[in-house]
């Protein structure tokens, strides 16, 4: 955790894209910077396909 920042370590990440959209409304709904601030994942499905299979999140606010 640092000051606008949350790593997140993940047990059992989605494996799939269709998995992982369920994942993305929660992630939108507590960071939606993730995706508005992010030029190569700035739609919901890229941002999805991005989480799949991947064991660290990171949060950040800008």
């Amino acid at each position: 955790m640092g000051f606008a920042t949350l790593t997140l370590s993940v047990g059992a990440p989605p494996t799939d894209p269709a998995s992982a959209l369920h994942v993305v409304a929660e992630h939108f709904a507590f960071c939606p910077d993730n995706v508005w601030q992010n030029s190569a994942r700035s739609n919901l499905e890229s941002y999805a396909a991005s989480l799949v299979d991947r064991p660290v999140w990171h949060f950040w606010w800008n």
